[in-house]
């Protein structure tokens, strides 16, 4: 293709020139092909991409195909029932819900209801009819002194710097029309997310908001954010599903002044957001610092937030809870399906256990050691419409996170351009120019309609089950295909523990293993720490 193109531009150049003789205007026409020529004879001689030294000129069609690729398969390839991470099927629910136009569908379900993993749940000969907005649950076990009354569906972890101030804005504004929750990421606090509605404010590694000058906790900063009104809940983060066990770093250049304020960070250095917590290294640890911030805060509801990985591990924290009386007031269970703004590909392809598993194991595990009546749990991972919802429930949670579901709900077309700071919609990018497009007042009352119709679907399918509160859900409630002829509930897929089963001698054999190697002293495994009798 290289002589190809070498012949055809002497060709051109030739015809042009004998041509000119005859036709002096034609030399008008190497105002078109002498740039191309020159763009050609640059890629020839260029040695980065092979593409171009082998294809001159055109191989450039290669690059700008590819660079449209995702919008192509999106608009023109993908099924309604086959888009990832988010079907356009599911994504049009929210954008139907959230503007409050119809969302039934004609002509039956596309789903395949005899393909293996087709999920449903059996209905009633005697439906009812629920109050939406009955729907709601108490955060706060004995030691909680504040109480939280909360939609059993919030607003997901996710800061300003990953959102848009105008994205933070609405989601707030709307949290407030809908009376559900925010959650601000471990970014902070900012101004943004001061829009009347309830907070949970979450504080991550990086203790930003919280912070003294060398990176570590600060209780006198810390009391003074928890004090705030609009801050319900203070979630501690430990890990997230899509990046766990992963650190961050902001550079210098991206730390406005407004930024550094808000994070109590200093201008013209890194911002780092360690992988691990330097306010507590032991399970027994961490429940102490879950004291401190309950007395710091007044008595507000604490808990903290994590993607599944070791087992044992989590036996710990429940094996410290049970020996120091310190329990805190909520878990978050975050599955390896989560999303962000940016991760390593490995991280969120291959690390954290998904959200079913993990839900069903840590709620198997605060039952087997008599701990469960006092804590709730939140599950948060590709929650979007009623039934996502509904499983969830009847597999261990009290209350549900939506991340992506409110971003679609803000106007999010899943264009996977949230690490690029292109964002074409707004939502995910601090350009100017995008945020500019995104209407607050719009966009809130759409995240308001969203929630409340979601939670409306809950009530709707709860109704038809027969069941009037989501305490009553259950694991066989949800019915499964495992073979293209047979069918299982999740209570005969998973085993689920009965109260205080591992407070027993004769340990359940799944648990036997894990539960053996931990030690409320210590997140490592028990045979690699020194021997203290009286804990193990």
């Amino acid at each position: 293709m290289r002589t190809a193109f070498f012949i055809s531009s002497i060709v051109v150049v030739t015809v042009n020139v004998v041509l000119a003789f005859v036709f002096p205007a034609i030399l008008w026409s190497l105002l078109l092909f002498a740039p191309l020529i020159a763009l050609g004879l640059y890629d020839s001689m260029q040695s980065k991409r092979a593409v171009l030294r082998n294809f001159p000129l055109i191989g450039h069609f290669r690059y700008l195909f590819e660079s449209i690729r995702p919008e192509i398969a999106q608009y023109f390839i993908e099924t309604d029932t086959s888009g990832r991470p988010f079907p356009r099927i599911k994504r049009s629910v929210v954008y139907q819900r959230a503007k409050q136009v119809r969302d039934t569908i004609p002509f039956g379900t596309q789903f395949d209801l005899y393909e293996v993993g087709y999920e449903w749940v059996n209905h009633s000969m005697q439906p009812l009819h629920l109050k939406p907005e009955d729907l709601r649950t108490t955060v706060g076990g004995p030691e909680c002194g504040l109480p939280y009354s909360a939609s059993i569906f919030n607003i997901s972890a996710m800061s300003y710097g990953s959102l848009s101030s105008r994205a933070i804005r609405a989601l707030n504004l709307g949290a407030r029309m809908g009376n559900f929750a925010h959650n601000t990421g471990e970014g902070g606090i900012s101004p943004y997310h001061l829009q009347g509605g309830d907070l949970i404010w979450q504080i991550g590694t990086g203790y930003f908001g919280c912070r003294l000058e060398n990176g570590r906790f600060c209780p006198d900063r810390f009391s003074a954010n928890a004090g705030r009104p609009e801050v319900k809940m203070i979630e501690i983060k430990l890990s997230q599903g899509a990046k766990p066990g992963h650190g961050g770093i902001l550079p210098a250049s991206k730390v406005s002044p407004e930024i550094a304020k808000i994070r109590g960070v200093a201008l013209g250095q890194d911002v780092l957001s360690p992988p691990s917590h330097s306010a507590f290294d032991t399970p027994i640890e961490l429940l102490e610092f879950i004291a401190l911030l309950r007395r710091l805060s007044g008595g507000k509801p604490i808990g903290f937030k994590l993607c599944l990985g070791k087992r044992r591990e989590f036996l710990s924290i429940c094996k410290a809870m049970r020996e120091t009386g310190i329990s805190p007031d909520f878990i978050t269970i975050d599955g390896g399906e989560g999303g962000t703004g940016a991760a390593p590909v490995e991280f969120s392809n291959h690390i954290g256990a998904p959200l079913m598993e993990s839900l069903i194991f840590v709620h198997n595990a605060l039952k087997g050691f008599a701990l469960r009546d006092s804590i709730r749990l939140i599950a948060s991972g590709k929650v979007t419409t009623g039934f996502d919802m509904v499983k969830r429930l009847a597999l261990g949670a009290d209350m549900l996170y939506s991340a992506r579901g409110m971003m679609m709900a803000l106007g999010c077309i899943q264009a996977l351009q949230c690490n690029s700071n292109h964002c074409p919609v707004g939502v995910a990018t601090q350009n100017p120019q995008l945020v500019a497009g995104l209407v607050v007042e719009h966009k809130s009352k759409r995240v308001a309609n969203f929630h409340r119709e979601t939670v409306a679907s809950v009530s709707e399918i709860m109704g038809a089950m027969g069941i009037d509160d989501p305490d009553k859900l259950h694991p066989w409630h949800i019915m499964r295909r495992t073979t293209p002829t047979e069918v299982k509930h999740y209570g005969e897929i998973f085993e689920f523990l009965e109260e205080g089963e591992l407070l027993r001698d004769d340990l359940p054999g799944s648990y036997r293993r894990a539960c053996e190697a931990a030690r409320s002293d210590t997140f490592a495994h028990i045979a690699d720490v020194p021997s203290q009798p009286h804990l193990a």
